[in-house]
């Protein structure tokens, strides 16, 4: 596995992959690998030739300085992982390489996919930044296919719509959010949580679940839903940011939840905000499906 720091280095390399009759996956990240990141590369590795992975930490997603000065950097760490897991190519640049002096585009993203949920709750400036930084990977690396994990519901949206306006000829894959066992989902975050706040915030996928058995069970009613994943949050001693019930694309509000809903929750346990999300609608069976 070979490690670069430049755009042209990254060319190059993907270059000689493809002439030599490979197709190229990319799997964007900040880093800090854990299990859910892995299982991104395992499910491009299966599909592609050359797996490409970014460590990028990018500045401008950050809406608090403090949660990016927070942001575990473990450079060497990532790298074994990454290449025990099947990676080719880690594309790991400095920030100027990006964004280099005088840099003034920024990528757009408009309507309620960037406005709701999370870009409510943490301004334009975060989605104006993954779209940003994520056209920037892929016009620098052409991947066939980027993969990224359902946790983020909202940023796979976001992409999505950008790739098909800017006519980017990437695949954008969504694969199934990755859980530890006791249920939580895996986010980088998670290892700021002391032993009680993990305990805690085991409430967010057991609220989940809660919402997605009561709709199993024919209820329909956002509010009424609402009110069976806030009463397990609420015994927990955790207040969501938003539990919200919406449209998985177009990420509207639905007045009844009798077509696929993505039913989308934020929250903070102590001083680390967690996302988490279940698709309703679906049996469960095909929930994992429904989102690729």
């Amino acid at each position: 596995m070979r490690i670069v720091r430049t755009v042209r280095e990254l060319r190059e390399t993907v270059a000689a992959a493809r002439a030599g009759g490979s197709t190229v996956a990319l799997v964007p990240t900040m880093g800090a690998l854990h299990e859910g990141h892995l299982s991104l590369v395992r499910a491009a590795r299966a599909e592609h030739g050359f797996v490409v992975m970014s460590i990028f930490v990018n500045p401008k997603q950050f809406n608090e300085a403090s949660d990016l000065a927070a942001y575990p950097r473990q450079e060497e760490r990532d790298a074994a992982l990454a290449e025990a897991a099947g990676v080719d190519l880690v594309f790991a640049p400095e920030a100027a390489e990006l964004y280099p002096e005088g840099f003034a585009t920024t990528v757009h993203v408009s309507g309620p996919i960037t406005e709701t949920l999370e870009g409510a709750n943490r301004g334009a400036v975060h989605f104006d930044g993954v779209a940003t930084v994520v056209s920037k990977l892929l016009i620098a690396a052409t991947p066939d296919a980027a993969y990224f994990g359902q946790k983020d519901a909202q940023q796979i949206v976001v992409v999505r719509r950008m790739v098909a306006d800017l006519g980017i000829p990437t695949r954008i894959v969504a694969c199934p959010t990755s859980r530890d066992d006791d249920g939580l989902a895996r986010s980088s975050r998670n290892v700021r949580l002391s032993a009680e706040e993990r305990s805690r915030a085991l409430a967010i996928p057991r609220a989940l679940e809660a919402i997605a058995a009561a709709a199993a069970e024919g209820e329909a009613d956002p509010v009424a839903l609402r009110a069976r994943g806030e009463a397990v949050l609420e015994g927990a001693g955790v207040d969501p940011e938003y539990l919200a019930f919406v449209d998985p694309d177009t990420l509207e509000a639905v007045p009844r939840v009798s077509e696929p809903t993505l039913c989308a929750v934020a929250a903070r346990v102590g001083e680390v905000r967690l996302i988490d999300n279940v698709l309703l609608g679906v049996a469960p069976e095909q929930r994992e499906e429904s989102v690729k």
